[in-house]
């Protein structure tokens, strides 16, 4: 399933966010940070990939020299891709809206006795 992450609706400026927020669903701040931090790494290496995609088709068979200093398609969609909010805050944002589905594994009850 391809996510378009252009339309994210997620801040690309820095907030200041409530922490209470982050545990309401999990009831352990660090439970949540994870549950973040691994969905914001799977952004990242979707839109690694995604923007890998779109560069091929800019990509000639053989390299002149104009076009080894200069591919004006390439530096906007670059550009394009560096305007999009970050990974984590995307991240955050799915967490908040509840978008993110996860469950606990039967392991960290275990850990937890």
């Amino acid at each position: 399933m391809k996510t378009d992450f252009k339309k994210s609706n997620a801040e690309t400026m820095a907030i200041t966010r409530n922490v209470r927020d982050f545990d309401k669903d999990t009831d352990n701040i660090y439970e949540s940070v994870v549950i973040m931090s691994k969905r914001a790494n799977q952004i990242s290496l979707e839109i690694k990939e995604q923007m890998q995609e779109e560069m091929q088709e800019f990509t000639p068979a053989q390299d002149t020299l104009d076009e080894v200093y200069e591919n004006r398609d390439m530096i906007e969609l670059a550009k394009s891709y560096e305007r999009l909010p970050k990974p984590a805050s995307m991240a955050i944002e799915e967490f908040l809206e509840k978008k993110i589905y996860f469950k606990e594994s039967p392991d960290a009850e275990a850990q937890n006795v």
